[in-house]
Parts: structure tokens; C-alpha cells; sequence
């Protein structure tokens, strides 16, 4: 039996699962990589369990523990309604402030998904009251979080940092949050341009300036106070000093605890534990692919759908297509990342840093795909009116966002 092709079977039905199914497939992952690989490719469990990312587990348990707490304690509400009342109730301005605030709030630490989760249901709420689209409002919020989704100090960005340093492209964090920073952000201000902003903004005064948004929210409590001083602490230093963001984050989560400052019990129920299993469980997959001989055969696949002259256009039309309905951070980029040494190689030419900035930008585009977590939690705070139509939009901007995607990519990345 083909052990090779088995492994690459595996893993193009988890890809297939995780479009069409609710399941986890982090823990399917595991399964899988077990049966193949002790049971057809003879390798001992030690081998398959080494190649559980612990690192990348601590980490993304630490960052999003300590940002759990952040919002357990009112924190991170606290500066959404502060960073609200910049706008002065001009309407043209209220989505550009949830784009800055999400990007803001994304890339300090708290993770694409964890900021839309907090920002979607006061931006879409404010969007209904002050007359403003609600497509509009999902554009902005989802790729202003998207814009700082991919920062080193974020989930997210720990997720691409370590994969592309796995794939031997260490060091280029940075580099990859200011590219995709930079992609999200066109599209954004393509997408106020064309879908109301300009009117908006010579509207000025909302339609409905109410007390929510000019009014002054209440006062940082003690907590809250420190929660800010330890979250800009540990960014700070992770800048500044490169202390590990992961270990940082379990010392200021640490810090939190102690001082009584969150609800401890609270903020671990609100772990997304489910995309760190599935991170790690694809991890563990792609891992006994590897001493198999399925990713091998996977990046023979890949380059047969490209050349190397056009390979990053082609590369962030596929994985578009695939976060259309899957999981960018779960699922594409675990699966694609560790592909591109050997891409490369099959291919005769290319450079890897530019494969790996445009799945990154290409996967991350789509998201606001109402079967993607940002533009599901965009459609879900929307009014229940609006829901079917902005249901429709969403899904027409993700599909559109795959040849945009892959557009970009081509212009900025290829040919290097």
C-alpha cells in the first residue's frame, strides 16, 4: 500500500470535513495521523507525538488567556467606547474608527476572532441606529481586525511565525504582518469607497448621534487600569526586547490572577479551545505526512497547478478558495505553509517568503464569508431585517475576495 498517498488522502478529507462539517478536526487530525502512521507507516507513538506543537500551544494558550481576561474584566469594552467617540457622531467616520480600533485591538494580542467577537456587536448595533450599511460596517470591522490579525504578538500571527520558521523561513513576522496589513487595508478603503463611505462622510452627523455615541463611558476601575498597564507591558517588551509573547502572557495573565483583577474561571471557559486543538491536531498530521512521504507528493500536486512565474497568484486563489469555508488559521495554514520548501524545489525556482505572504494574504482576504467566524459574526449582530440580504453581499465579497486575492498576490509578490 501507498503510505504516501494514504497520508495526502488524510489530509485532503480533513480539508473536506472542515468545509462541509461542524467537527472538530483537530482531534480527527490525531486519529488519523495515528492509524496511518503506527499502524501503515510503522512509526512508534513517541515519533507521532513529537510532532504535537508545544511550543505553539503554550503560546497560543498564554496570548489568548490573558486577553480572556481582559474582556472577563470589562477591559477591552471599556476601550471600544472610548475609541467610539473619536468619530463625534460623524457618520463617514464611525466605520473607519471600528477598522482602526479592530486592527488596533487584533494586533496587541487579542487575535482577529477574539476582537471581531467583541467589536461586531456594537459596531453592526451603532451601523442599524446611525443609517449606515451594514455591509459597509462588516467590511471595515472584518478587515480592520484581518489588518492586525497577522501581527507577531496575535494568534494568528504566532500560528504563520512558527510555521514559516518550521518551513525554514525564520525571522520574516514582521515583514508578513506589514504585507498583509498592508493588503487588507487597500481592500478596505476599496470597499468604503465603493460601497457608501464618500456619501457618508459628506452626510457628517449621524442619523441617530445618540448618547452611546458621543457620551463619555465610565471611568477605568483599579482592574481595568491594570490590565491596560500589564497588556502594553508585555507588548512593550516584546518589541522592544523580544521576550517571548507566549511566556510574557502567562507572567501579565499570571499578574491578573493574583490581583484579583478577572474573573479567573471565566476567562479559561472562554479559551477558543477549539481552533488551538485544531491548530495543534493538523500539526500533528502534516507532521506524519512529512515522515511518510505525503507532503512530497502534495507539493508534486500543488506544482503542477502552477509555474514559477505565477505560482503566488495561483497559490492564494486556492487557498481562497478552500478558507471560503474553512478555517484560515486551523486549516489553511497548517496545511500550505510547510508546503513550500518542497514547492520551491518542485517547481525549479521561486521564493519562499513570497509563496508564504500570499496564502497568508490570499486565505485571510475571504474571510468575511458568512461561512468564515468574521463574517458569521458580522451576520449574526446584524439586525434580523438585514440578515438575508447581508447574508447574500457577504457571500459575494468572499467569493470576489479569491480573484482579488490572487491579483494582489500576483502584482506585489510574483516574479521575486
Amino acid at each position: 500500500m501507498n503510505v504516501a498517498l494514504v497520508s495526502l488522502l488524510a489530509l485532503l478529507a480533513v480539508i473536506v470535513v472542515s468545509c462541509f462539517s461542524p467537527i472538530n478536526i483537530g482531534f480527527l487530525s490525531v486519529a488519523l495521523a495515528f492509524l496511518i502512521g503506527h499502524f501503515l507507516g510503522g512509526l512508534p507513538v513517541r515519533t507521532i507525538v513529537a510532532g504535537f506543537p508545544a511550543s505553539l500551544f503554550l503560546t497560543l494558550v498564554g496570548i489568548t488567556l490573558l486577553f480572556a481576561q481582559a474582556r472577563a474584566n470589562g477591559t477591552l469594552d471599556k476601550v471600544a467606547g472610548h475609541a467610539v467617540r473619536l468619530a463625534h457622531g460623524n457618520a463617514g467616520l464611525i466605520p473607519v474608527v471600528f477598522f482602526v480600533l479592530g486592527a488596533v485591538l487584533a494586533a496587541i494580542g487579542a487575535g482577529n476572532i477574539a476582537a471581531a467577537a467583541l467589536l461586531a456587536p456594537v459596531a453592526m448595533g451603532i451601523a442599524g441606529r446611525a443609517g449606515i450599511s451594514g455591509f459597509l460596517m462588516a467590511i471595515m470591522l472584518g478587515n480592520g481586525v484581518n489588518a492586525g490579525g497577522l501581527s507577531p504578538l496575535a494568534p494568528t500571527g504566532i500560528i504563520a511565525r512558527d510555521l514559516m520558521a518550521r518551513g525554514g523561513m525564520p525571522g520574516a513576522e514582521w515583514a508578513n504582518f506589514f504585507n498583509t496589513m498592508a493588503a487588507q487595508t487597500f481592500v478596505a478603503i476599496a470597499g468604503y469607497l465603493l460601497f457608501g463611505g464618500i456619501a457618508l462622510l459628506r452626510r457628517g452627523r449621524a442619523v441617530d448621534a445618540d448618547a452611546r455615541l458621543t457620551a463619555r463611558p465610565a471611568a477605568f476601575t483599579p482592574e481595568q487600569r491594570l490590565t491596560v498597564v500589564v497588556i502594553a507591558a508585555l507588548v512593550v517588551c516584546a518589541v522592544a526586547w523580544r521576550v517571548d509573547v507566549g511566556m510574557g502572557a502567562f507572567v501579565a495573565a499570571a499578574i491578573l490572577s493574583l490581583a484579583r483583577a478577572a474573573d479567573e474561571e471565566q476567562a479559561i471557559q472562554s479559551i477558543p479551545w477549539g481552533v488551538i486543538l485544531m491548530v495543534s491536531g493538523v500539526t500533528v498530521l502534516l507532521e506524519v505526512l512529512a515522515k511518510t512521504g505525503g507532503l512530497e507528493l502534495f507539493t508534486s500536486l500543488l506544482a503542477q497547478l502552477s509555474g514559477p512565474g505565477w505560482v503566488t497568484g495561483a497559490i492564494a486563489f486556492v487557498t481562497g478558495v478552500i478558507s471560503v469555508y474553512s478555517s484560515s488559521s486551523g486549516v489553511v495554514l497548517p496545511a500550505f505553509l510547510p508546503s513550500i520548501p518542497g514547492l520551491v524545489e518542485k517547481l525549479g525556482g521561486g521564493n519562499p517568503l513570497m509563496i508564504a505572504y500570499s496564502i497568508n494574504v490570499g486565505s485571510h482576504l475571504v474571510d468575511l464569508s458568512p461561512l468564515s467566524t468574521l463574517g458569521a459574526l458580522c451576520l449574526a449582530a446584524a439586525a434580523q431585517e438585514e440578515r438575508r440580504a447581508l447574508f447574500r453581499k457577504l457571500m459575494a465579497w468572499g467569493w470576489s475576495m479569491t480573484a482579488v486575492g490572487a491579483v494582489v498576490c500576483q502584482l506585489f509578490f510574483g516574479y521575486r
